[in-house]
Order: C-alpha cells, then structure tokens, then sequence
C-alpha cells in the first residue's frame, strides 16, 4: 500500500483549494457568462446561488474527502451502499472530461500571451480567434500545459501542488487587483460598472430559465465542485479542522477574485469600443475573453502589454486550477491499485491530453460543446445532486460529526446546513439539472443537425 501524502500545512490546503477555485472557471468563464446573461442580472443570481447552494455542498465534499481519506471513487466505495458506492465515478469523469478541453482552452491562452508580447493583437478578433483555435499549434499548446500540469503534480502534494500554489495564488490576486486599478482610470469605466453592477430585476423575472442553469453551472465549475477536487483535497487533511471556516475563507476568496475580474473586463471591453451588443453577439460563449477583450485591447494604448500581463494572469490561474483536477483522476489510481505517483500522473495525463486532441484540432468549437455540455452541464450538477441527497438523508450522522471536529460547538449550524441540503440545495439542483438537460439537448440537436 503506498503511504498517503498529507498537506504540510493549513495555509497550503486552503491555497490548493483556492487555486482549483480561481481557474479558467473565473477568468474565462465568469465574464463571457456576464456579458451573454444581463451582466448585473447575472452577478446577482451567481452570488445567491454561492451562498445558497455553492458552500453547503462544498461542506460535503469536504466532510466526504476528510472521513474517508479517499479520492472520489474510493470514498464512495466505502461510505456508499448499493448504487451509491458508483457515484464517486461521476465526479471523476467529470474532471477526466473538463481537464481535457480546459487544457486545450489554456493553450489557447498561452497562443494569446504570445500575442500580446509580440503586439500582435488583431482588430479583427473573430479572425484571430479563428486561426488559433484550430490546427498543429493548438494541439502543441494543449501538449505544452498538459506537460506542466503533469510535472507539477507528478511531484506530489508537498513538493509539488503546495509549493505552486504558494507561488501562483498570491501572484493571481496581485496580478488581478493590479489590473483593476488600471481598468478604474479608463474613460469606459463609469458605463461598465453601471452594467456589471446595476441588476435590473426585470430582466432576472423574464430570463431566469436562462440565467439559473448558467449561473448555477458557473457557480459549480468556480468552486471546483462536482468533479471530486474538493473530496480529493480535503481527504489530505492530516488533522481535524474547521471544516466550515476553511470554506467560508475559499468561497470569499474565490468569488472576490471572480468579481474582480468583472471590474477589469467590462472597462477595458468599453473603452477598448466593445459595447454590449458586442458582448453578447461577437464574444459570447467560449471566444469572449479572446474576441472582445483581445480586440479592446488592439484599441487601447500599451494594449500589447496589458493584454500579456492579463493573458499571463489567465495561464496562471489556469495551471492552478488544472493541476487540482488531474490530482483527482491519479489519485484514483494511487489510491485504489496502488499506482506509484510518478507512472500514475504520466497515465492519465497522457490519456486526457488525446481525449482533447479533437478539440485542440477541430477549429470550429464543436467538440469543446459536446465535452462542456456533458461535463459542466450534466455531470457536475448530477454528482453534487447524488452526493447531497446521501449526506442530506443517509449519511447524516457522518456528515454532522465530520463538520463539527475542529468546532468547538456547532449546535444549531450543523442541523441547519442538513436542512438546508435537503430541500432547497436539492431543489435547486433538481430544476438546474433538468433545465441544463432541455439546454444540452437542443445545443448538440442543433451542433449535429
């Protein structure tokens, strides 16, 4: 049996945690979601949705991962009975599937650093987005960030994952405030914070079947949720903990460094001449930050550099990110064939980064639909959904005495977060799912028609 790693220390868990959080999730997510769903008419439902149902599941991923000491899979085996022993696997293919276009997405990234050093953003930026996504160098990049990926993993969780995100989450936060400063001194900035930040109520009443599963979906994808990094991290926790303040830390670190990231977008979109009609017609969906922002950026002066520091930032924030997800899949195999670290992590990198050569290759987005649709859209809401239902009704005893080690008493709180996923955390999820399910449908009905 291979001896378990630990983290070395608190600081280094609630970083990991963070930087899974602070990834593409973030960076390129949460500001195309914005801009397709009514900017503040978004935010508002996001930030509900973090409190509402975002860190109650993320205590029972992490009450789940420190119990059992096990990754997703092995976790479910031995807390689970009958059917539920297999849901651990939904939340590993889960990450097995995000990890491989959100690799691909990151070299994308990287092509764009290379731009912006270079002064080569185009003013077209459909065009350029076009010519990057598809083709040898798109597979060379995903190649490229799998390799870094693999390597900051296959060092383990000390000298590997704790030693990154030491290095790489300050640097996010002051990369990402460093930027908003500036956003705040362009002429665009009044008129994009009126947009981010002025939620019109009308437009949450006519599009919530919209705006809910987006939301819900961005909120899950940000906090890393649904996809077992959360099991796999806390199930390194050496000591008991407060559970509940550690994720208090991690959901206000997290959401603070999405909604900053807001406030750089939406004034350099404005003032680089990319209004909100642009917003939602030419930078929607997976090209937004590529789109929108790389043309902004043509537009403004020094926009080379600003868009290298902000592409810069993104790679960061991706690798962080990255690295959380594939330590969930080779945890799997060092925990339960007994796997050692090094072939483990070079087995299943290997293995997602062919999973996403058709999306790397194919330049017209359809993979990267089809894998986010299932993933993001299906999979993570269907295994935080199961895994809620047994904690909330079967489990409740091991979810109540695992969240109150490390507290000195937790009374009320502890009946309060079992109530709380019982009904409306599973309500939630049920419409989302079932919302995202009637959405994926018609997206792949008409991606194949």
């Amino acid at each position: 049996m291979v001896e378990r790693e630990t983290w070395a220390t608190r600081t280094g868990f609630i970083l990991a945690a963070v930087g899974s959080a602070v990834g593409l999730g973030n960076v390129w997510r949460f500001p195309y979601q914005v801009g397709e769903f009514g900017g503040a008419a978004f935010l508002v439902v996001y930030l509900a949705l973090i409190a509402l149902v975002g860190f109650p599941v993320l205590m029972v991923e992490f009450t789940v991962g420190r119990y059992t000491d096990r990754n997703p899979v092995g976790a479910l085996k031995q807390i689970g009975q009958g059917p539920a022993k297999r849901i651990g696997w939904v939340f590993v293919t889960a990450g097995f599937v995000i990890l491989s276009y959100y690799s691909v997405v990151a070299g994308w990234v990287l092509q764009y650093t290379a731009y912006g050093l270079q002064g080569n953003f185009a003013t077209d930026g459909a065009a350029q987005f076009g010519a990057t996504t598809g083709g040898a160098v798109s597979v060379l990049t995903h190649a490229i960030f799998m390799a870094a990926v693999i390597a900051v993993v296959g060092l383990g969780i000390r000298q590997g994952i704790e030693l990154a995100v030491k290095l790489m989450v300050p640097a996010i936060i002051l990369l990402t405030v460093g930027l908003a400063v500036y956003a705040f001194t362009l002429p665009g900035a009044g008129d994009a914070y009126a947009y981010y930040l002025s939620p019109d109520l009308g437009t949450i009443a006519a599009n919530w079947t919209d705006i809910l599963p987006a939301a819900a979906g961005q909120a899950f994808f940000t906090l890393s949720l649904g996809m077992g990094v959360m099991i796999t991290y806390a199930s390194y926790l050496g000591e008991d903990r407060n559970l509940a303040k550690d994720g208090l830390i991690i959901v206000a670190l997290d959401t603070a460094i999405a909604f900053t990231i807001g406030l750089v977008a939406f004034p350099i979109l404005f003032s680089g001449g990319v209004g909100v009609s642009e917003i939602t017609e030419v930078g929607a969906g997976a090209g937004f930050i590529f789109i929108s922002l790389s043309q902004a950026f043509a537009n403004l002066p020094l926009g080379g550099v600003l868009g290298a520091v902000f592409f810069a930032t993104v790679a960061i924030a991706a690798l962080s990110s990255a690295i959380s997800i594939l330590e969930v899949v080779t945890s799997y195999l060092i925990d339960e064939h007994g796997v050692d670290r090094a072939p483990a992590t070079l087995l299943v990198g290997t293995a997602i980064f062919l999973v996403g050569v058709p999306v790397a290759y194919d330049g017209g987005l359809s993979w990267l639909t089809v894998y986010d649709q299932l993933a993001n859209y299906i999979l993570l809401v269907l295994g935080a959904l199961l895994l809620s239902i047994y904690v909330g009704w079967v489990k409740t005893d091991m979810g109540l005495e695992e969240l109150g080690k490390g507290v000195k008493n937790l009374g009320a709180w502890g009946i309060t977060w079992i109530w709380v996923l019982r009904i409306p955390v599973i309500i939630v999820l049920v419409v989302v799912l079932t919302l995202n399910a009637m959405g994926a449908y018609e997206a792949l009905s008409g991606l194949f028609a």
